[in-house]
């Protein structure tokens, strides 16, 4: 299902100037797809995305990003309503990537004055990082920009099935967007639609390092891998690129791990391997 010269395709990427999102933009428009990058930057971060843009358009491709909120309704619909204005017509998505990693890192329960989650920071981590698939996905349809047979992808974590010190409200998010791509399989089937969970492992990212503890996280996924070493933006970002060909079609509605092998390994010692 990859681009071609005779029927550019296009991709939607939410998170697209860093760590997985910016991987993934610019693997899938080495694959031939334009890419359309909705980010949250300010002016220390915005030099990356501006790469990312400047090394798609390098490759001959469209580069249309949006520096907004993902998770904001109105944001959301000024997108799509410019999108409408394309001049070659409205695009249609064939691929759409949930990468979006902004969530409070608290605990549930703190025995220091002020310090544990609260309702606010919960139901915005939900959203932004889970529940903004949903209603992305919605618009896409309503508004007619989701092509038949297109794949939606969403990043997700270990922090779905384990506990992680301060991880609890992303953990919860990570759990609900599994489901979340589990029920649009189901419900965008007459579209011909494959939804998938794509399970990286540990990253070295930003996102990775604002997690306390996440020093010694590196370190033990380390160990644990297979491979001696940790899981890269790029390694998924190609795991993607072979679940957009032709065949991929039927991965769908279920969780695929990208990570080496690191996941099974429950127990490692100072050594790797066992």
């Amino acid at each position: 299902m990859s681009g071609n010269q005779n029927s550019v395709e296009y991709a939607l990427v939410l998170g697209a100037s860093s760590g997985f999102g910016g991987a993934t933009a610019l693997r899938l428009a080495q694959d031939g797809y334009n890419v359309i990058g909705v980010h949250f930057d300010r002016a220390a971060t915005m030099p990356n995305a501006e790469k990312i843009i400047s090394e798609i358009r390098a490759l001959g491709r469209e580069a249309r990003f949006y520096n907004v909120n993902a998770a904001d309704l109105d944001k959301r619909d000024e997108i799509l309503d410019d999108l409408d204005k394309h001049p070659s017509g409205k695009p249609q998505i064939k691929v759409l990537l949930h990468s979006l990693a902004f969530g409070t890192l608290k605990p549930f329960v703190s025995f220091t004055e002020d310090k544990s989650l609260t309702k606010a920071q919960m139901e915005m981590t939900l959203d932004v990082m889970a529940h903004s698939l949903v209603y992305w996905t919605q618009a896409l349809v309503e508004r007619g920009f989701l092509a038949r047979k297109a794949r939606i992808f969403a990043l997700t974590s270990s922090g779905s099935h384990a506990a992680i010190p301060y991880y609890g409200a992303v953990s919860a998010a990570k759990a609900a967007i599994e489901s979340h791509i589990r029920q649009l399989a189901v419900e965008l089937g007459p579209l011909e639609v494959s939804c998938t969970s794509i399970m990286a492992g540990v990253t070295d990212t930003p996102a990775l390092r604002k997690i306390p503890g996440s020093v010694d996280m590196i370190d033990v996924a380390r160990r644990k891998n297979p491979r001696g070493r940790l899981t890269t933006p790029e390694d998924v970002a190609k795991v993607i690129s072979l679940l957009c060909q032709d065949g991929g079609e039927w991965i769908n509605g279920g969780l695929v791990h990208v990570d080496g092998g690191e996941d099974i390994v429950n127990y490692v010692g100072q050594n790797s391997n066992l």
